[in-house]
């Protein structure tokens, strides 16, 4: 069992940055796929990007490659979400997840853990 904690988000404008955090305790994330989802209101949550643990390999949605960075903090047991760039559109609850496939899921049923959620609201 790993239990997920994020941290930051918040209020933002068009072209700014933010930097989501999502720390595991109980267990590291060494075996683990970690990903990002958002969900806008009324929408589906869908997938952002996602970082394997064991190698480093990232995925990113189309709509966030090369405006967001995911990465890992191996000695805090960390997982960021880099968000450059901010547009309107990325306003979301945004939320970790963590998964024991090796592959890199874009669907929320690839992932087995959740953390709690944060909201990012991009204003123009």
């Amino acid at each position: 069992q790993v239990q997920l904690v994020q941290s930051g988000g918040g209020l933002v404008q068009v072209g700014g940055s933010l930097r989501l955090s999502c720390a595991a305790s109980g267990r590291t994330f060494s075996r683990y796929v970690v990903g990002w989802f958002r969900q806008a209101p009324g929408k589906e949550r869908e997938f952002v990007a996602a970082i394997r643990w064991s190698d480093g390999i990232t995925y990113y949605a189309d709509s966030v490659k090369g405006r967001f960075t995911i990465s890992r903090d191996n000695a805090k047991n960390t997982v960021y979400l880099q968000m450059n760039s901010l547009k309107p559109e990325d306003t979301a609850a945004y939320y970790c997840a963590a998964g024991t496939n090796y592959r890199l899921g874009i669907v929320p049923h690839d992932y087995n853990y959740w953390g709690q959620g944060t909201q990012v609201t991009v204003s123009s």
